[in-house]
């Protein structure tokens, strides 16, 4: 009998609270001036944040990278720059707001350039064709993201470049929280749910019917692809390109404040 309860008493110390200590202990700690000098040097408008939302990123990214194990792909060495980097843009999503930090994510893979991903299709007669499609990033429900590293750093150096593969595919990652990638992340409310459904299903025919007449458009074309790729996209635009947004696209912007609870245009 105390034997079976000893079990029990050490399982539950085990699985629930030594991991929330040494998580409080990653959490107390200082962060490293190196790691300071990453952030200003690799993530745009970090230095021109409020004090406020620096030592939160800080905290979300010691917490990201304590949970977090990062693979290097194609022979790439994972280094303090590419972990802080990536964390950094993926936990940019999470800000002002008491959420887990990605819980279902596990492994960031991370290779030196764009990857082959393989892929099935059904074709006409039941016929299943195999084909190779190259990828800067890819988000999966399985606990996995995929990253191309160069497409990271060389976004991070253009200053007029609306793509973040990081914030999009972790835009994904939100996305399929509830199990279904659709294009809705969890909301608190019915009403939430409804107010999303109608501005982006408007600002999604919108996209769609500019691209029908040939004409610009701010939000990336890809977006136009199905609700899931223009939520991914609409993000990295919000993050990206919040002054144009909210010029050209106020309700779809407004709307994605509200969801990330941060105006990027603080600190752009």
């Amino acid at each position: 009998m105390w034997l079976l309860v000893f079990i029990i008493l050490a399982l539950i110390v085990g699985f629930f609270v030594l991991p929330r200590i040494r998580l409080h202990y990653v959490l107390t700690k200082a962060f490293p001036s190196a790691y300071s000098k990453i952030l200003r040097q690799n993530v745009r408008g970090y230095s021109r944040m409020p004090t406020h939302l620096q030592m939160q990123l800080k905290r979300k990214i010691r917490q990201f990278l304590h949970e977090k194990t990062f693979v290097g792909c194609a022979g790439l060495e994972i280094t303090d720059e590419i972990r802080l980097t990536i964390a950094a843009k993926a936990c940019l999503l999470l800000l002002n707001r008491e959420i887990a930090v990605y819980p279902k994510l596990t492994h960031i893979l991370v290779y030196p350039g764009a990857f082959i991903a393989q892929r099935q299709q059904l074709a006409a007669g039941g016929i299943v064709t195999h084909t190779n499609q190259t990828l800067s990033g890819e988000s999966w429900s399985d606990g996995r993201v995929i990253l191309a590293w160069d497409q990271i750093i060389t976004n991070t150096f253009q200053d007029d470049f609306e793509h973040d593969v990081v914030i999009h595919e972790f835009a994904h990652q939100l996305d399929s929280e509830d199990g279904s990638a659709n294009g809705a992340p969890v909301l608190q409310t019915t009403a939430a749910y409804r107010s999303w459904s109608q501005v982006m299903e408007q600002e999604f025919t919108r996209l769609q019917n500019a691209l029908a007449n040939n004409e610009m458009t701010l939000i990336d074309p890809y977006g136009a692809t199905n609700p899931a790729e223009f939520f991914a996209v609409s993000s990295e635009t919000f993050f990206q390109k919040s002054h144009q947004l909210a010029q050209y696209h106020p309700a779809l912007f407004a709307l994605l404040k509200a969801y990330y609870c941060v105006d990027p245009r603080e600190w752009h």
